[in-house]
């Protein structure tokens, strides 16, 4: 109909490359033809020249004539254009990059699907660890592992495996916080009991691999194993020694302390509370009186 516009034939990319690398190895044709044309015409001029005309026909290197040599090195040039137009535009030109280029495309894309099919595999597996680490981040969360301990100004805690004071409050509010929970203790802190506590879960941590503890005393050979044993309850204590508070510092959520206000002489002490890492929450101070030869105060650091 008029008026309308006729629709144009599309070649699509592939069959455009084609055509144009077909093109081009025709002007790399056209070329070499046209130079030997020029080479066998220039050969015979360099023959007439020396041996009709007679120009430089005394001219001789090594005992040949010199339009020999010209025409040898024309020939070799020749040969180098020949050789690039066959072998090197053919198998290294454009052309060849470009094949290389996808092969290398097609190679990666193979690894690529190949690595996605293996981690599709891998997908079930990883989502169920990291539905294991989250609920394992839970229960811990659930855990709050408190250190408990009575200690001076100069963090003085004990001598000769003993208290060093006797305050009848302290004694009463460890019982509080502690009883219905796993207690952790060094095998001396343990040995310093008369018997064991009532209404709390002993566990001892002794490098004997033979020590004896009462029934119902839980053995352990190290802190982590420890924990580890007491990790339903809600809120197990370490109670101490020394070595034990220091092993717990990085580890644990809280600390309760009663800090008396005097320096002691001592053969144990506390780990320095970092205020940059202990948050302060609660402080409750106590006078001095009949029952309690010190001054003390009830302090609660939260790891922040």
């Amino acid at each position: 109909m008029f008026g309308s516009k006729k629709n144009k034939p599309q070649i699509d990319q592939e069959q455009l490359e084609f055509i144009q690398n077909a093109q081009s190895r025709i002007k790399q044709k056209k070329r070499l033809y046209f130079h030997f044309v020029v080479f066998l015409l220039g050969a015979l001029f360099l023959v007439i020249a020396n041996t009709v005309l007679g120009i430089g026909k005394d001219t001789q290197f090594f005992g040949i004539d010199w339009f020999v040599f010209a025409i040898l090195s024309w020939l070799f040039i020749f040969l180098i254009h020949l050789f690039n137009v066959f072998v090197t535009n053919r198998f290294m030109g454009k052309a060849w990059e470009q094949q290389q280029m996808e092969k290398l495309v097609t190679q990666q894309q193979v690894r690529i699907e190949k690595l996605k099919s293996e981690l599709k595999k891998e997908a079930p597996h990883i989502a169920e660890s990291e539905v294991y680490n989250e609920e394992l981040k839970a229960k811990e969360k659930t855990s709050e592992l408190t250190i408990i301990v009575a200690a001076g100004e100069n963090d003085a805690i004990g001598k000769d495996n003993k208290l060093i004071w006797h305050l009848s409050d302290d004694l009463k509010r460890f019982k509080k916080l502690t009883s219905g929970h796993h207690i952790i203790m060094g095998r001396k802190t343990f040995e310093s009991f008369p018997k064991p506590l009532p209404n709390r879960k002993h566990v001892v941590i002794s490098r004997q691999p033979s020590y004896q503890a009462p029934e119902g005393v839980i053995v352990v050979n190290s802190l982590e194993k420890a924990i580890e044993i007491a990790n339903n309850d809600p809120q197990p204590f370490i109670i101490g020694g020394g070595q034990i508070y220091e092993l717990a510092m990085p580890l644990a959520d809280k600390i309760e302390i009663t800090r008396v206000h005097a320096e002691f002489e001592a053969d144990t002490f506390f780990p320095k509370i970092d205020t940059s890492i202990w948050k302060e929450v609660d402080n409750v101070f106590h006078k001095k009186d009949s029952e309690h030869e010190h001054e003390f105060s009830f302090i609660t650091y939260v790891r922040k």
